[in-house]
């Protein structure tokens, strides 16, 4: 074959290589329409077995194996606390869960004794009228990381924008589609119980220190003898202690003295609306007050979002 037609298998092969890669992203949904909007939630009330983690959000795919190896037809969840442009990457709290059950319905015995053979304990999120939300599908692994790519960068220009109170973020995994979701209403029943933990903890342990600057006494000693602060998490602890979520966790008052971040916690979203009179009533959307900084835990949530994770 004389050298200019192998030039041309070359050419050939090169350009399907790039066709091919092309249609892969675009079936991953690289040009897929988001549509966001602010009404009803995608899903009903759920109960669903989880894990919490404390660290880069870029890490959550660990605890999405484990959750396969429960269900692998089920549903899955994500709901992440922090932003991590304010928060240190591994201080951002994150839950990754199997759907068990949706709409009041209870599960089944055969997967409660599944996920407490795995570790995972059970808890429930109500179902709320007014979210903001949008879904992406998701058809392969490269649709995740699309999917967060785009649709955070819009989910925070939607809620500044209307100056909405809207937390924390979640991701439900269903249905060859990633369903978007932040509550605007109930958002304390959101928070899973080590959430509260680890907020009580580390203000124990932001007082201890100060008191260190002060006094130049050790931090360590008051940092470990509270009663009930420093427990362990969720892979730690006994899944047979664990129950299906009764009441919303309390997050009022651990928040305040954290002084982190200019983006409140979810501690301080919840005092701040209570101080500025805006704390909703039943399931109505909240508005941030105008003249004042909006109460929203900024989108961009996840580590591979605008400049990396800390």
């Amino acid at each position: 074959m004389p050298e200019w037609g192998w030039l041309c298998v070359i050419v050939n092969l090169v350009c399907c290589v790039f066709a091919t890669v092309a249609v892969f992203m675009l079936y991953s949904g690289l040009i897929s329409q988001i549509n966001i909007r602010c009404g009803s939630p995608p899903i009903k009330s759920i109960t669903f077995a989880y894990k919490f983690k404390e660290g880069p959000y870029k890490n959550c795919g660990q605890l999405f194996t484990e959750c396969y190896s429960i269900g692998p037809k089920l549903s899955y969840i994500g709901v992440f606390y922090d932003d991590h442009k304010e928060v240190r990457g591994q201080r951002c709290r994150y839950v990754v869960g199997t759907i068990l059950s949706e709409g009041g319905m209870k599960p089944s015995e055969e997967l409660l004794q599944r996920c407490e053979e795995s570790g995972f304990r059970v808890y429930s999120f109500p179902e709320v009228t007014h979210v903001v939300t949008t879904s992406f599908p998701h058809r392969t692994l490269l649709s995740i990381l699309l999917g967060v790519r785009r649709v955070y960068p819009r989910l925070e220009h939607y809620i500044k924008e209307r100056k909405l109170c809207a937390h924390p973020f979640l991701e439900i995994y269903r249905g060859g589609q990633i369903q978007f979701m932040v509550p605007l209403a109930r958002q304390a029943d959101f928070y899973v119980p080590e959430v509260c933990r680890v907020d009580r903890r580390q203000s124990v342990g932001e007082r201890s220190d100060s008191d260190t600057e002060i006094s130049g006494a050790e931090s360590n000693s008051e940092y470990s003898s509270g009663s009930g602060i420093l427990l362990s998490d969720s892979r730690e602890t006994s899944p047979s202690s664990s129950a299906t979520h009764t009441e919303p966790c309390n997050l009022l008052g651990d928040g305040d003295r954290r002084g982190r971040s200019s983006t409140p916690s979810s501690a301080r979203v919840l005092n701040q609306e209570l101080h500025d009179g805006q704390q909703m009533k039943g399931d109505v959307p909240g508005h941030a007050s105008p003249d004042k900084e909006s109460l929203v835990v900024a989108a961009g949530i996840r580590g591979v979002v605008v400049g990396g994770e800390e």
